[in-house]
């Protein structure tokens, strides 16, 4: 049927090659066809096959793609595709993320994706004991294709595939050399980006050696630089309150009108610099035996801004009630008193202050990450040739980052007692206020070991063809760790407390599949997965898939499986954590929408359970020639889900009486009711659920017309419903929960001739409702792009482009995270321009 041509031109992997380069888990998504090699790698199977059709949907994004669009970060070109949701964690993330970038496969969260680097896993990489891969650690510069895998994948690739796998296949099998620079900035002249990179490779009788260093670099966009950004309004202010009320300019204490606009201090992109080398390589050992590997270093240097931390101490009154003899305390002045400014119930009063005067908290990040993998591939005499692999990978990531301008609580405590007058009256000295103020530094790291072995072949022949299989086993080290800042262990800093984090496990698999063609139009998949971990025990998966034929124009596909994900070592083994999140006080009494969490750990957590489910149509019509059409409906259903319960709810129940509620965040009714949230704590559990379904339509059509070659494509998905944990998010947008639009589109429209092509494309995001204020809508957005593409030469190539031409504005969230918005949905940054040169010889 011609789908097949179509896939076929666009699959190229030889077997030998893409077992030894992919191992056993390859998920490649082509083939490169060989003079004696029929076999092929095929997306989301280790069977090798001579069809390229299988029955998962599968997304795959090649070099020209990512160069055309002007992607220079893998998680924005990923964020972009209609299969995202949620609200990963990446440039745009300026507050908690340590200038990690994420991807979240249908919203379901970034430890729900499983990504691949060449078939194999990657190792896990931040800022210490994470539970995903930090796409930083991979630069585009290397990128051949990453293939989106859209399909429930445990069965083939064990844990963490629950929403889907992205594999990202690097640059081999090169001849020469090839430089690249590209680069870009607003139309406002900040937030520059600019990367250069340079390939090296070269053939050898028996084999290829390719090897590659990048560099690229990425400016910061300031809040308070984009017109449309709301004003911010902090109680917590230069000057500082007492019991709520500052002092003016004449001395006189009153009611705080207007808060601290703290967008002039923070980021809507944040800065980052990487530097990269990475080498492939293939060599024939005699014997059809073939030696591979392939390596990546990546050292990221990163930084975030946040305003000036805010500081907060409950003082002492003298005399009040409350107050033992002997504590330390202050002298409440008779203007004080006569403004208001009184003891509460337990003898004490509020000091906030904003110390812009110490400067912003500057958040900084230096990770370096190593990843090494070798494998061997070779073939048996058995049946008609079977093909085995073996492969070790290494992967480790180490990190140091810190916190410039921090505070440290206790001397912040002490210093007010002792300069009660001089905290009042702004006459601070410097001395003070490096007394204060301290350097936060942390560090942590993550490492991982994988062994693999393969067997694929051919068992027997039935009258549609042979019998197929896969089969192998996999040995898996995992750890981690991360150590806060001695002052912030001890509980003495402004920002939240924090334990250390250290912890291993260990897990052996076996995994077998079996291709069947039941007739020569209807072929069955099957898959079977046995983990055993030396954490919670043993974990079994399966996956069936269909492909039936229905005509030479039309294709049926099925996909049932089951899935799961393993606890982290952060989720079993991390020590009690603050956080501060945006929360509504029931009660009325919260000064800011931030309220203070100690989230929890559990050692005894389960792995979480999946069930998925995809049904669809290829649909490539004879009648009109370089079309193909693909209509799928897909389902994930999460049980046991490793979460924290809604904090939010939870306060409510609490506050209304709910003796239970409050139990489970550790706060009393009492308390509650006097908007008391002090020890208020999140808990990790298997309590939680996902469920969400949904529809994908692709239409890609090339056609000639008007002397010119052109390409459609389509790409829209619709949420038809994404429910977690008893509510309803579809729809939906919210500054913890992320986005959940019903509709997203990405069309494009390419027109080419000789040496140069043009491309409009744009990107849909609908309308959404206000998680805590339905009445409320985010408006729908529609991002404008084009580019264009110049061959100078068969050597030269210079590629031009703006994004968000029409410079839209991002859609107005009320309870965003940043900025009055989601910077991880919607462009914060305005209108780009970008431009690429590429020279090979």
């Amino acid at each position: 049927m011609n789908q097949k041509t179509l896939i076929a031109t666009s699959i190229k992997t030889a077997l030998v090659a893409s077992i030894a380069a992919a191992s056993t888990a390859s998920v490649s998504a082509y083939a490169e066809e060989t003079a004696n090699v029929e076999r092929i790698e095929v997306t989301g199977s280790r069977i090798q096959r001579q069809d390229m059709e299988t029955a998962s949907p599968v997304t795959v994004i090649d070099e020209s793609a990512i160069r055309a669009e002007g992607y220079t970060s893998v998680d924005d070109l990923l964020q972009a595709q209609t299969s995202m949701a949620g609200a990963a964690v990446g440039s745009s993330t300026n507050n908690g993320a340590n200038g990690v970038a994420q991807v979240d496969l249908r919203g379901m969260g970034a430890q729900r994706t499983l990504v691949l680097l060449n078939g194999r896993r990657m190792v896990n990489s931040g800022s210490g004991a994470d539970s995903s891969v930090d796409l930083n650690s991979i630069p585009v510069a290397m990128i051949a294709r990453v293939e989106i895998l859209k399909d429930g994948a445990s069965a083939v690739y064990g844990s963490d595939a629950i929403a889907g796998v992205v594999n990202i296949i690097t640059k081999k099998d090169f001849e020469g050399f090839q430089f690249d620079v590209q680069g870009s900035t607003t139309d406002k002249n900040d937030g520059e980006t600019g990367e250069i990179s340079a390939l090296y490779g070269f053939n050898t009788d028996t084999g290829n050696y390719t090897f590659g260093a990048a560099y690229s670099r990425r400016e910061g966009v300031v809040q308070s630089d984009r017109d449309w950004t709301p004003s911010a309004g902090s109680s917590y202010t230069p000057g500082g309150t007492l019991g709520g009320k500052y002092q003016d300019e004449n001395g006189e204490w009153k009611d705080l009108e207007t808060g601290y606009d703290f967008t002039q201090d923070s980021y809507y992109q944040t800065p980052n610099e990487r530097y990269s080398l990475f080498a492939n390589m293939t060599q024939e050992l005699g014997d059809d035996i073939v030696l591979t590997g392939d390596l990546l270093y990546t050292k990221r240097k990163s930084n975030q801004q946040l305003a000036a931390q805010p500081a907060s101490t409950k003082l002492n009154v003298c005399g009040a009630d409350g107050v033992a003899p002997g504590e330390p305390c202050v002298d409440l002045t008779p203007e004080m008193i006569a403004a208001g400014i009184a003891p509460d119930s337990t003898g004490r009063v509020e000091y906030r202050r904003r110390t812009t005067d110490v400067g912003p908290r500057i958040y900084s990040q230096d990770t370096d990450t190593l990843r090494a993998s070798a494998g061997l591939a070779g073939s048996l005499d058995i049946n008609t040739g079977m093909d085995w692999d073996f492969s070790y990978t290494y992967g480790k990531n180490s990190a140091k980052t810190s916190v410039a301008n921090s505070i440290n609580q206790k001397k912040f405590d002490e210093s007010v007692y002792n300069n009660f007058d001089d905290w009042m009256n702004g006459t601070v000295s410097q001395e003070q206020l490096d007394e204060i103020s301290y350097l936060e530094e942390s560090d942590g790291g993550n490492e991982q070991h994988t062994v693999s072995a393969g067997l694929t072949g051919e068992l027997f022949d039935l009258e549609a063809g042979a019998v197929a299989f896969a089969l192998g086993a996999e040995y898996r080290h995992e750890s981690g760790y991360f150590n806060p800042d001695e002052v912030i262990v001890a509980g003495e800093g402004t920002a939240a407390q924090q334990d250390p984090t250290k912890g291993s496990y260990d897990v052996f698999s076996i995994f077998q599949e079996v291709s069947v063609p039941f007739t020569d139009k209807l072929t069955g998949e099957f898959a079977l997965r046995f983990d055993d971990y030396s954490t919670f025990g043993k974990a079994t998966t399966w996956k069936v898939g269909l492909t039936y034929e229905a005509t030479d124009d039309l294709m049926l596909r099925g996909v049932a499986a089951t899935g799961f994900r393993a606890p982290s070592i952060t989720e079993l083994y991390g020590g009690n954590s603050g956080s501060y999140d945006y929360l509504t006080d029931p009660a009325g009494v919260a000064k800011d929408s931030q309220i203070l969490v100690n989230y929890t750990s559990d050692e005894n957590l389960k792995p979480e359970e999946s069930e998925s489910y995809t049904f669809g149509i290829v649909y490539s019509p004879s009648y009109v020639d370089g079309m193909s059409l693909t209509l799928d409906y897909w389902r994930f259903k999460v049980d046991n889900a490793i979460s924290r319960r809604d904090t939010q709810a939870l306060m409510n129940s609490c506050y209304a009486g709910d003796s239970s509620a409050c139990e489970m965040i550790n706060v009393t009714h009492e308390n509650a009711q006097i908007g008391n949230w002090d020890g208020l704590t999140s808990e990790l559990t298997n309590v939680g659920y996902q469920d969400t379904s949904g529809i994908d339509f692709n239409l890609n059509y090339k056609f000639e017309g008007a002397g010119l070659d052109w390409t459609i494509n389509n790409d829209t998905t619709y949420l038809l419903n994404f429910e977690q944990d008893n509510k309803d998010y579809t729809g939906t947008i919210d500054g913890n929960f992320g986005a959940y639009a019903k509709v997203r589109n990405n069309f494009s429209i390419q027109a080419s001739q000789g040496d140069w092509s043009v491309m409009y494309f744009n990107r849909y995001i609908s309308e959404m409702e206000n998680l805590t204020s339905p009445e409320d809508k985010a408006e729908a957005v529609l991002y404008h792009n084009v580019s264009g593409s110049y061959h100078i030469n068969d050597e030269m190539l210079l590629t031009l482009g703006i994004k968000n031409l029409t410079d839209e504005e991002p859609s107005r969230v009320n309870n965003g995270s940043d900025g009055g918005t989601v910077p991880e949905v919607y462009d914060t940054i305005g209108r780009q321009y970008y431009a690429g040169f590429s020279m090979k010889f």
